[in-house]
């Protein structure tokens, strides 16, 4: 498997993405990937390797990865032109969009800006909301997770300090009628409520619920066949 590795142009922020158009198959619906909020486009790998010959792109948002690190430029909005500047760099029109934890804010922030272009949604393990974080969050966060798990180069301090000053609190509401599949641990850590569960059924008409009962919120490295072959499955 080749990946072609691109940047997209969002304004002065260049967002680094990843594509499978190579060895991809044209006749099936692309998947794009909005990974977790530390999470970066490299460690989906795998997971596009295993969905062949369906074309996959997975980006890393502003502040990851190799995408640049702007000190300004965190809210949800922002988080949603980057994803918007590599369907258009990437040509995508019609694809099914695949999102985990924090980046699922992003995904149905696009989804309720351009539903017309979303052919299935995937949901992991995160509600319908995109979080506001208290002020103590990102030392914690830093001191507690980037650092001891090695994390540095996925996420800048910059970008972490960034998204607690300037995220915003919102309930992302969508009325949307096409397939969706929501994925939750069953776990302690599970960042998915029953409530939660509750309010994706209120909005979606045509969803699949799937519990993986050995995982919180990290499904992948608990039960990652299983997750993947849903996910698989459900595409085609």
């Amino acid at each position: 498997m080749k990946l072609n590795s691109n940047y997209s142009k969002n304004n002065e922020v260049n967002i680094h993405y990843l594509d499978s158009i190579n060895d991809s198959d044209s006749t099936l619906v692309p998947l794009l990937i909005c990974p977790g909020l530390s999470e970066v486009a490299e460690e989906y790998e795998d997971f596009i390797k295993y969905m062949l010959p369906r074309r996959c792109v997975v980006l890393s948002f502003r502040g990851r990865g190799k995408s640049d690190t702007p000190n300004f430029g965190y809210d949800l909005k922002d988080h949603i032109s980057d994803v918007e500047s590599v369907v258009k760099d990437a040509k995508l029109d019609r694809f099914n969009l695949f999102a985990y934890s924090r980046g699922v804010s992003y995904a149905l922030g696009y989804t309720r800006k351009y539903p017309e272009q979303i052919e299935r949604l995937i949901i992991q393990d995160y509600p319908s909301e995109h979080k506001a974080m208290p002020n103590h969050w990102p030392q914690d966060y830093i001191d507690n997770y980037i650092v001891p798990f090695n994390r540095s180069g996925n996420i800048r301090a910059l970008a972490v300090q960034g998204i607690q000053r300037e995220s915003t609190q919102e309930a992302i509401r969508i009325k949307y009628t096409k397939p969706v599949l929501v994925m939750h641990g069953l776990q302690e850590g599970s960042l998915l409520s029953n409530e939660g569960l509750e309010q994706y059924k209120g909005q979606y008409s045509n969803i699949r619920i799937e519990g993986f009962s050995e995982s919180g919120h990290d499904i992948r490295s608990k039960e990652k066949t299983k997750l993947y072959e849903i996910i698989k499955a459900f595409l085609d």
